[in-house]
């Protein structure tokens, strides 16, 4: 068995949806939760998966929480101070 996204355009859904009910032993439909919060979930995910992989191969640097809010506390008083 293999699944598949597939998309279809507005005009076209029912003729697809009879189709699928005319071939209902070879096909089953369920919808992607994540995708309906997230349209784009599986492109943030595999983002998400390549920044992390590049920070345990050491090909980029994580900062850590500290080192953010000091940089940023640098910052707004030198703002401040001008």
């Amino acid at each position: 068995m293999q699944t598949m996204a597939v998309e279809i355009q507005d005009d076209y859904v029912q003729n697809f949806m009879s189709y699928v009910n005319n071939h209902s032993e070879n096909i089953t439909i369920k919808k992607d939760q994540n995708l309906e919060l997230d349209p784009y979930f599986y492109e943030r995910e595999k983002e998400l998966h390549q920044i992390r992989d590049d920070i345990k191969n050491g090909q980029i640097e994580m900062v850590s929480h500290e080192t953010v809010w000091g940089n940023i506390k640098n910052h707004l008083k030198t703002i401040e101070n001008r």
